[in-house]
Parts: C-alpha cells; sequence; structure tokens
C-alpha cells in the first residue's frame, strides 16, 4: 500500500488565501457580472440548514478553498455562489488566483487534466479533505449546448459590426436569465450533496 502523497494546501498555504471583498478589490475585470452574479444567488434556509448541521459533525467542513480568474463565465457564475453560501454558513472562504498558484491547481484537475475553473475544495478544522467540486453543475454540462449556440454565433468571422453586436446583446441576456441563474442554483444543491456525502 503506497502512502498518500502530501498535499501542497497546508494549514499556512491555506491561510494565505484572500476573502471574496479582497478578490473583488483584486480582480481586473467583470466586477459587475460578479456583482450581478451575487445579487442573483438566493441561497434558501433548507440548504443553510442542512450545510450548517454538516459542520457541527465531527470532522465537518470548515473551509473552502476556491481556485478561480476573473475572465472565466464559470468563475464569474460559481464564485458568487459559494461566496454567498459561506457568509450564509459561516464556511471560511479562502480564494487563490489560479494563475498565480498552479501548484495547488494542479494538484486538483478535473479528470486528472483539465486546470478547470473555478475548483472548489473542502476541509475539516484539521484539514482533512472532504470533497472537490469543479466548474460547474451537472444541469450546466447538460444544458450548455443552448449557450454554445449563442457563444458560436459570436465566433463567427464573416459577421458585421452590427450582428455581432446583437449576438452580444443575446449572450448578455442569457447570463441574466433563469438557464443561468438555474446552474447558479444546482451549484448549491450539488455542493449540499457533496458535503453530507462526505460527512454520513
Amino acid at each position: 500500500m503506497t502512502a498518500q502523497k502530501e498535499s501542497i494546501v497546508t494549514p499556512e498555504r491555506l491561510a494565505q488565501g484572500i476573502t471574496y471583498k479582497q478578490w473583488m478589490e483584486q480582480i481586473d475585470r467583470n466586477q459587475d457580472k460578479f456583482e450581478d452574479n451575487y445579487a442573483g444567488v438566493q441561497i434558501n434556509a433548507d440548504d443553510v440548514a442542512a450545510i450548517k448541521a454538516t459542520m457541527q459533525k465531527p470532522g465537518g467542513p470548515a473551509t473552502v478553498l476556491a481556485i478561480g480568474e476573473p475572465w472565466c463565465p464559470d468563475v464569474f457564475r460559481g464564485m458568487p455562489v459559494i461566496a454567498k453560501l459561506c457568509e450564509a454558513t459561516g464556511l471560511d472562504l479562502k480564494i487563490f488566483f489560479r494563475d498565480q498558484n498552479l501548484d495547488i491547481m494542479n494538484e486538483f484537475l478535473y479528470k486528472g487534466e483539465f486546470q478547470s475553473i473555478p475548483t472548489l475544495i473542502f476541509y475539516s478544522k484539521d484539514m482533512k479533505q472532504l470533497g472537490v467540486w469543479h466548474e460547474r453543475a451537472q444541469k450546466a454540462r447538460d444544458e450548455m449546448p443552448q449557450l454554445s449556440a449563442i457563444t458560436s454565433k459570436m465566433r463567427n468571422q464573416e459577421l458585421s459590426e452590427e450582428e455581432r453586436q446583437k449576438h452580444m446583446e443575446e449572450y448578455a441576456v442569457f447570463q441574466k436569465g433563469p438557464i443561468w441563474g438555474g446552474w447558479r442554483d444546482a451549484e448549491v444543491k450539488e455542493l449540499r450533496e457533496l458535503l453530507e456525502a462526505a460527512t454520513r
């Protein structure tokens, strides 16, 4: 039996993560999109109670390490979700910029090969790793073709500036619409399920 590999993430390294407020002060783009998504996140009382219940268990979650970059749509949708969830439950959120912390990212690759963001890693008080969540909820993966249909139009090199603008507006409307909002809600549900499974 091989010994478990030591994690890059020590208590000292985890303590270097920044808060969501600091993240918002440090990002160089998409502040408006982060604010819109943060405002759109609705965490219901049942999910808050369920996650708080996992936190009360021996070895329950205490801290979330989040990896992201502000240019990524999955991050400006998903990071506000975990920020609001942590505020509602008391989980401690520590955020790291991916490109400045590739050693952490490379320890938690999606499917062992992709530097997908956001990546969320949950830890107990004694630094036991409880679970990892990558990029987007399964509901978003299933419904991604609806978004791809819009973004593929935007990439057409033969579009006039007017047509491109029209598709960009369509994209912006999608990001404020019910499908996009459903992806945020699905993230909350998956994170609850992950923590309940980890603390059974």
